[in-house]
């Protein structure tokens, strides 16, 4: 299951069934969990906790130090969950000791080639970045949100749960929970309808996002009476919740 060309460091852990494709590099302090396929002169830098049965393809960046000129050596590390995809070219930055130290990938995650996850980032579970997408350091994506190809996310942004960046998408602010955006920088357009109804969400829910959605950006209200008016939605419909939730403690300005 190991090409014999591969250079794998004698302080990695390799669990059962691991594969490690013709000169892929995999450093010290590295440990990798049953099942996963790491391809071709893809390369591995610990401190690195890799989960089970994902798929890393050939020329993927793992683990390396951050791109962040405050680095100075310290000890961080990147944690990836199990059944994730990591497509040619993918770069994986290690954490800062400026933040908690760790980069984060969760389960069930498609990063398609070329694409960036920078240091600090915490990426959630089924989640797509698609082509060329970049995360800036210390971004935050929630579960099952979708970044089209080229899209760039300004450090220390967040994206909520089921939220859609359009294709070429500049995002300098935080992206609400089931919001759609798209441009330059990136404007609201509307829910993600489409990715809500393919996720189980009934008709009566999504037309109370649709209410929500309606409360912070076209009722005219400012946004201590939009967050009035979810709080008192999210009553009756726990999903308007996790939006109101994430406007009320956001940390920095809302797309809107």
């Amino acid at each position: 299951m190991i090409h014999p060309s591969a250079l794998i460091d004698p302080r990695a852990e390799l669990d059962v069934g691991v594969s490690v494709g013709p000169f892929a590099v995999i450093g010290p302090e590295v440990q990798i969990g049953a099942g996963t396929w790491i391809g071709p002169h893809t390369v591995i830098q610990g401190p690195a906790r890799i989960g089970r049965d994902n798929r890393i393809f050939q020329f993927a960046s793992v683990g390396e130090i951050p791109q962040d000129m405050k680095y100075r050596g310290e000890v961080t590390r990147i944690e990836i969950g199990d059944r994730n995809t990591i497509r040619e070219f993918a770069t994986l930055h290690r954490g800062t000791a400026q933040d908690a130290g760790v980069t984060r990938v969760a389960d069930d995650t498609l990063l398609m080639a070329y694409t960036h996850v920078a240091h600090d980032c915490q990426v959630g579970s089924h989640v797509i970045l698609a082509n060329a997408a970049s995360l800036g350091g210390h971004v935050k994506v929630q579960d099952w949100a979708i970044l089209g190809g080229f899209t760039i996310v300004h450090q220390f942004c967040q994206l909520g749960i089921h939220a859609f960046c359009a294709m070429g998408s500049v995002v300098t602010k935080d992206v609400p929970p089931y919001v759609t955006v798209g441009g330059h920088p990136a404007k609201p357009h509307g829910i993600n309808v489409e990715g809500l109804r393919r996720r189980g969400f009934d008709a009566e829910t999504i037309q109370a996002i649709r209410r929500g959605y309606r409360f912070l950006y076209k009722s005219g209200l400012a946004l201590e009476q939009a967050e009035a008016a979810l709080a008192e939605l999210a009553q009756d419909v726990p999903e308007v919740g996790i939006l109101a939730e994430f406007v009320n403690r956001r940390e920095r300005s809302i797309i809107r």
